[in-house]
């Protein structure tokens, strides 16, 4: 009962938690450089943004809709897992990273966040019209996004191996989810 709550309610709880993660940001302001707190906001604002995205199905069932036919293609346990782990998780070990390891590291949700925006954006003008994520999108993550984007990429230390590193990591998430959506889609019509 507890799995099936959480796969139709994670959104919900991502939002709730992200307005929590927003609240301790004064806290940190003192404590962090801005390119380490951007970094940060990324989660937050990511958690906004999936609740516009996955609200009531809406993405998978776009996706499955729009992208697929009606088939069944992106099921709920994979957006689940592409959601928390691909992005929760993720996030988290990259504000780890950056705190701990280079600052430069923090391109990585940077870039994760970036290329989620401008797939929705490409989405909206393929197909002119709406996709769940679009607003946010467009409102959040591109000046969220950008905004870190010039403030990490200008600190000391931060250099075009970050830059491939952070893209490159992105690229593989957002391509390691294509490969799955592509192979089940496959697999059903064969």
């Amino acid at each position: 009962m507890t799995k099936d709550w959480f796969q139709h309610n994670w959104m919900y709880a991502g939002f709730v938690a992200g307005l929590f993660l927003f609240a301790i940001v004064p806290l940190l302001v003192t404590a962090w450089s801005l390119p380490l707190l951007l970094v940060y906001l990324l989660l937050p604002v990511y958690m906004v943004h999936q609740l516009e995205e996955h609200h009531d199905d809406r993405f998978r069932r776009w996706v499955n809709e729009v992208m697929f036919g009606g088939r069944d293609v992106l099921t709920t346990p994979a957006v689940v897992v592409i959601n928390v782990v691909g992005v929760w998780a993720v996030d988290l070990a990259v504000v780890y990273l950056a705190a701990f390891v280079g600052l430069g590291l923090g391109l990585i949700a940077v870039y994760l966040t970036l290329v989620n925006g401008v797939i929705h954006i490409a989405a909206a003008v393929a197909k002119r019209a709406y996709n769940p994520g679009l607003v946010t999108s467009v409102v959040l993550f591109l000046p969220v996004g950008l905004w870190a984007l010039v403030a990490i990429s200008a600190a000391p230390g931060v250099g075009p191996a970050d830059q491939a590193i952070g893209l490159g990591a992105a690229l593989l998430v957002h391509a390691a989810i294509i490969v799955h959506v592509k192979r089940r889609a496959a697999a059903m019509a064969g």
